[in-house]
């Protein structure tokens, strides 16, 4: 089944390193995901975070305010 993922952020340089470490650990390991980039605040604001970047995966929050390693989005993805 497809993982829907959503990185909060703006647009800021940890924005920006969180979304290229998601998308290399999706295509390194063929996982089937859908990758979306909420940069509007308002909608930032609906998850209640206050934090960017912030990683959900599949309407949870799994990490907020700081950029995961790819063996840790590895292990949220599985």
């Amino acid at each position: 089944m497809s993982k829907v993922i959503k990185i909060l952020g703006t647009g800021c340089p940890k924005c920006q390193s969180m979304t290229a470490v998601i998308k290399d650990v999706v295509s390194e390991n063929k996982i089937d995901a859908t990758i979306e980039k909420v940069e509007d605040i308002m909608e930032i604001m609906k998850f209640n975070v206050m934090t960017t970047p912030a990683l959900v995966i599949d309407n949870v929050i799994t990490i907020k305010g700081r950029v995961p390693s790819k063996d840790e989005v590895l292990a949220l993805l599985n």
